[in-house]
């Protein structure tokens, strides 16, 4: 007699609409009424970051900071801490990834990825058996949707609107992030850190794929504006880190280890 299949647990899942983009949640498994508090205070947790770092209020905690109103040691120690990792992310990527921009301090490049990926440990720590938290196109996971599937993600193909590049797959792993940094939605909204003005190089997206999305988002970030050669050659050089270049030519590259990755 065949064994009964195992049924996947439900799912809660959630839009919220935060930081200038959308955040959706899809969250497996665990205690419900816990696991709908954890969700609640993920949330909770996503307006104070806006609050505190976005760059468009005047009356956020960076605002403040860039006007000389605060200090770092009075800013919430969130603040400390992603400057921190901004710092860090700027250092890996010998400059090409900054928390500068026109000269003054904009963390924005980190903010969204850490708090993405914040928000999904914090599920996960409230016994979550599966969490996939999208910010904005850009994705963390963690455990899975349900017995014997991963979570998969597709990659959009900037020169085919609608269409996939490639489907990444979490399988064999306990976290999984994806990023992808390029034009094809915002436009040249990308900065060279050198010249302080849009990246021209000969990509149109890079997606980096790695266990955490606060590197693979800066990374992303810091690939494109090196260009597909540099970019690839150091993308290649960083450890648990895969990734797929397109350029506007409609070439794929990609680093050696990706296709373990694809599915």
């Amino acid at each position: 007699m065949a064994e009964p299949a195992e049924e996947a647990p439900p799912a809660l899942r959630h839009a919220e609409e935060v930081m200038g983009t959308v955040f959706s949640f899809d969250v497996r498994g665990g205690e419900p009424a816990v696991v709908r508090t954890a969700l609640e205070e993920a949330i909770a947790r996503l307006h104070r970051v806006d609050e505190v770092f976005s760059t468009y209020r005047e009356d956020s905690q960076i605002s403040r900071l860039v006007r000389g109103e605060l200090t770092v040691e009075e800013c919430d120690p969130e603040v400390a801490e992603v400057l921190e990792l901004g710092a860090e992310a700027e250092r890996a990527s010998d400059g090409w990834f900054s928390t500068r921009y026109e000269g003054q301090l904009d963390p924005t490049g980190i903010v969204k990825g850490w708090a993405a990926e914040r928000a999904a440990l914090h599920l996960v720590a409230a016994g979550a058996s599966g969490v996939s938290v999208n910010g904005g196109g850009d994705v963390q996971l963690c455990g899975v949707p349900g017995p014997h599937r991963p979570w998969r993600v597709g990659v959009s193909d900037p020169l085919r609107p609608g269409s996939l590049a490639a489907v990444v797959s979490a399988a064999g792993v306990a976290e999984l992030a994806v990023a992808t940094s390029g034009t094809a939605e915002r436009g040249a909204h990308i900065v060279d850190p050198r010249t302080g003005k849009s990246a021209v190089t000969d990509l149109l997206a890079v997606t980096v794929v790695g266990p955490r999305l606060t590197w693979v988002d800066a990374w992303a970030t810091a690939a494109f504006a090196m260009g597909s050669r540099a970019g690839l050659d150091w993308l290649e050089s960083l450890p648990d880190v895969e990734a797929l270049l397109i350029t506007a030519g409609d070439e794929v590259r990609c680093t050696g280890g990706l296709a373990r990755r694809l599915g």
